[in-house]
């Protein structure tokens, strides 16, 4: 597939590299392509694209949106929303406010019945929001190895097929799909970022991840 990635940070350029690594084009969307991380990237990954938001959504036949949670609507306006029309988009983001962990715990900019996802998905209806990636930190993303097994990632969107072309893309990056349903249950999963920093704010345990157990 041709991936269109929006945001040059770290879990973008993690992702990126891991859509090239299983063979997929990647163009690599930002507002400073000539940033020094961007251009070892760049250099990095010999396949890889740089280049804007705009050209960047309309490359990816699948996007992933890969930047800070406040930085989303202007991210969309600058990519284009017609871009996003009939395309799956991997939301990887976070609504993590300006606040300093309290104890370990991180605060968010939504309420406790709301997520950032479902505000996606109202700016960009004719897209398919699927929410996935934001439960691990970008260290662990691609093809992670656990003693315990294979760790699960939670996911949910609205569209079916969506969401099957997003779990193909977690197996093929060492993670067990969970489907949580449609993107109101990104309300439960997004907090789980909260969750999972708690270890590394306390005791600086940053690689974890989380796993389903079922009997």
């Amino acid at each position: 597939m041709q991936i269109g990635i929006l945001g040059s940070g770290i879990v973008g350029r993690t992702l990126g590299a891991g859509f090239i690594k299983h063979g997929h084009q990647v163009m690599l969307g930002t507002r400073e392509p000539n940033q020094k991380e961007v251009r070892d990237w760049a250099d990095k990954n010999a396949d890889a694209i740089v280049s804007t938001f705009s050209e960047a959504a309309g490359f990816g036949d699948l996007l992933v949106l890969a930047v800070l949670g406040s930085a989303v609507e202007r991210v969309i306006e600058l990519a284009k929303p017609e871009h996003f029309r009939g395309k799956t988009v991997i939301d990887t983001t976070d609504p993590l406010s300006n606040s300093p962990a309290v104890q370990g715990v991180l605060s968010y900019f939504t309420g406790p019945n709301e997520s950032l996802a479902e505000t996606i998905q109202r700016m960009l209806p004719k897209a398919h929001i699927v929410k996935a990636f934001n439960s691990v930190g970008n260290a662990h993303m691609v093809n992670p190895h656990y003693e315990q097994g294979t760790p699960t990632m939670f996911f949910c969107g609205d569209d079916p097929s969506a969401k099957s072309q997003v779990a193909e893309i977690l197996r093929q990056f060492g993670w067990e799909p969970f489907d949580c349903g449609g993107i109101i249950a990104a309300r439960a999963i997004e907090p789980l970022c909260m969750l999972w920093c708690i270890p590394g704010f306390l005791r600086n345990q940053w690689t974890h991840a989380f796993k389903v157990l079922t009997h």
